[in-house]
């Protein structure tokens, strides 16, 4: 019966599916006030499931108080309160930006990049959005142009022009 004491419940697991799923279709809006609700639904979900993959609750993880097989985990409480905090952190962030674009433009809506643009034109037309110098072949194998490039390790050592210090010529 040890199987069914660390089982979660499945209501527990659905939770966290419907949570995390819901979290991340919320941030792929483009309206900063359903990403800020989206952030805080995945914080939430990642939080229950750090809660369930911690196993059963236990006593206090505080030795000679508690018998070490029923002490509960204290790592899996520590990665919880950072996450809560993290969570508070972006949402403050997420909430001051859609503060600012209301104020700004009147709308939390997030614009295209004019960059983005330029690269789905570029996409439609099958067209690369930089020049590749290697990409146009000369005839020359790898060691011919390895041959003709100027490598400057080549140089003689001590064969050099009596100038190596930088004093100029005597």
């Amino acid at each position: 019966m040890t199987v069914l004491d660390t089982t979660p419940a499945a209501v527990l697991v659905l939770a966290i599916g419907v949570l995390v799923t819901t979290g991340v279709y919320l941030l792929l809006e483009r309206s900063l006030t359903r990403v800020l609700i989206g952030f805080i639904l995945l914080g939430n979900g990642i939080n229950l499931l750090l809660l369930v993959a911690g196993g059963r609750a236990g006593g206090a993880p505080i030795l000679g108080t508690t018998p070490l097989w029923r002490m509960s985990d204290p790592l899996v409480q520590a990665m919880i309160l950072t996450a809560i905090v993290i969570t508070l952190g972006l949402t403050a962030f997420v909430l001051a930006m859609a503060y600012r674009s209301w104020q700004l433009h009147g709308h939390d809506e997030v614009q295209d990049d004019v960059e983005d643009r330029r690269i789905a034109r570029l996409a439609a037309k099958n067209e690369p959005s930089f020049e590749d110098a290697d990409a146009v072949e000369s005839g020359e194998t790898l060691d011919e142009e390895a041959a003709a490039t100027r490598d400057e390790t080549d140089d003689d050592i001590g064969g050099g022009t009596g100038n190596e210090t930088g004093r100029g010529a005597t």
